[in-house]
């Protein structure tokens, strides 16, 4: 148990700023546009890069790029799905117009429901979880040249 705390308390975290971050583009109605989820792999990359960076510093000899690799995946995914549920509580919930304002900005002519949407979101967290994790552990993996 003490080896996935500190990925929880990390996805903890980034879950948070995720969602500090929308409410902040919502105060500015702002969050209807997709473009600035981007920086929401930003968040995601930094807060596993932390968790695995921690996690390696904790035990060096022991540390190994399984080991980071879960970690990360770890802190993404309860990040992810820590979102998804606020995301999901704040369309149907707080903002009902949201879908409408949305479909209107990206004009796809979509008609998807809320669970469709809400499962994007998921899928886009846990894609996001994967590559960064992959890319956090290029630069922090143990060399095993001299």
């Amino acid at each position: 148990m003490k080896k996935i705390t500190l990925p929880i308390r990390f996805g903890l975290v980034t879950s948070a700023v995720l969602i500090a971050y929308f409410l902040i583009l919502a105060l500015f109605h702002k969050h209807i546009y997709p473009g600035f989820s981007f920086f929401n792999a930003v968040i995601t990359t930094f807060g596993i890069y932390e968790a695995i960076k921690l996690t390696k510093l904790e035990k060096p000899e022991a540390f190994s790029y399984g080991e980071g690799f879960k970690t990360g995946l770890i802190t993404g995914f309860i990040a992810a799905i820590l979102f998804t549920f606020f995301f999901l509580f704040y369309i149907t919930e707080i903002n009902n117009g949201f879908l409408s304002e949305l479909y209107n900005v990206i004009n796809g002519g979509l008609n998807a429901d809320t669970g469709l949407v809400t499962f994007v979101v998921l899928i886009m967290g846990f894609a996001t979880t994967v590559i960064a994790t992959l890319v956090v552990m290029q630069y922090l993996k143990n060399s095993s040249q001299t």
